[in-house]
């Protein structure tokens, strides 16, 4: 016997059906009808040469730019509406193909530029030799284990804190950005954060073109360093760093200078200077003795002056003896000078007593 539902019923069981047959599906196809409702609604047709279907997905959802006739892979969740419109509800959606990848990229990357996500003057400059440094990546990358290889022979001792992470997919991005919190909400920052992916195809590295993910490397506390991907690979997340890196081996060879390289520096400077001290040494020496030379004659001449006027010192003291004075004639007389007292004359020769018979002052 044929069921009979209710319209309700009907479109409940078959949403039930949907949902166990296909609770989520991957969907490729070219964007029509492209338009966003309220500032928060996003709808739009996923079609190809034999048939369209509606979509619908929040404005917040929507990490990468899009615009009608680009050909995307959606990630959604089929539904029959109360109004008996199937659509499909997105969870994520990506550019796909190099046509609409690079399409996507110049769309995103001109808007962030024009808010000076990418200005020059932003960068700052890396510690020459850094202490400790964050790093997020795959650790099961080989692109991980080359940079790590190169960082110890490089330099080694540095202090490197890891958060492992997917680097390609729909759950990349955000890996990334809550590493980045972590790193940059720690109490001890550290010196850098560096986030590095091997090489890959434009779909691989489209990751690192996420706008949330753009917007929090700009944003990060701390000096970041990218790695993504080789040389000729250019993602948004390159720019908004503060250093841009070719490969992951080329950070480590920026971030740490080669001790080998320092050490041979140091010696050279070194041999470079033994001639200059030597130089300096011997013009000191020079000017030492020049100086020395000239002290010692300065202080003979000070000395001889001083020697001098002892001399004409002693001179004069000498001619200022009594006794000097006593061998020229004269004599000394002590007592009391009034007439009758008693009174000593001291000659050259002798001593004589004598009576003051009169006293006259003049």
């Amino acid at each position: 016997m044929t069921p009979k539902l209710t319209v309700s019923e009907f479109i409940a069981v078959l949403n039930q059906t949907m949902e166990y047959t296909f609770p989520i599906v991957d969907i490729e196809g070219e964007v029509s009808s492209f338009k966003v409702n309220q500032g928060k609604f996003v709808f739009f047709d996923l079609k190809d040469e034999g048939g369209s279907i509606g979509c619908f997905m929040m404005l917040f959802s929507l990490r990468v730019p899009i615009e009608d006739g680009m050909k995307v892979v959606i990630t959604a969740t089929p539904k029959l509406t109360q109004w008996g419109k199937f659509s499909l509800t997105v969870r994520t959606i990506r550019p796909s193909g190099e046509g609409s990848i690079k399409k996507s990229f110049e769309l995103l990357r001109a808007k962030l530029d024009a808010e000076g996500l990418f200005a020059p003057e932003r960068k700052r400059p890396l510690p020459v030799i850094p202490q400790r440094i964050a790093v997020i990546s795959s650790t099961q990358a080989a692109g991980y284990a080359d940079f790590i290889k190169i960082l110890n022979d490089r330099w080694g001792g540095l202090h490197v804190d890891v958060a492992h992470v997917t680097v390609q997919g729909a759950d990349a991005p955000d890996q990334i950005i809550r590493a980045l919190s972590y790193f940059n909400t720690q109490e001890d920052l550290p010196e850098m954060i560096v986030i590095i992916r091997g090489g890959g195809s434009a779909d691989d590295l489209a990751a690192f073109n996420d706008e949330q993910l753009v917007r929090a490397i700009a944003a990060s506390r701390v000096p970041t360093v990218t790695g993504i991907g080789h040389e000729v690979d250019t993602s948004l997340s390159d720019l908004a760093a503060d250093v841009r890196a070719a490969t992951p081996s080329n950070v480590a060879q920026i971030i740490v200078p080669d001790r080998l390289e320092v050490i041979r520096m140091a010696q050279n400077k070194v041999e470079s200077l033994f001639p200059k001290v030597s130089e300096i040494i011997e013009r000191l020496k020079q000017q030492l003795e020049g100086t020395v030379e000239l002290a010692t004659e300065r202080v003979e001449q000070k000395l001889e002056r001083e020697i001098t006027h002892l001399r004409a010192t002693r001179t004069l003291l000498a001619e200022l003896d009594p006794a000097r004075v006593l061998e020229r004639g004269y004599a000394i007389i002590r007592g009391v000078q009034k007439p009758g007292s008693l009174i000593d004359i001291e000659t050259a020769t002798a001593i004589i007593k004598a009576r003051i018979e009169t006293y006259d002052e003049r």
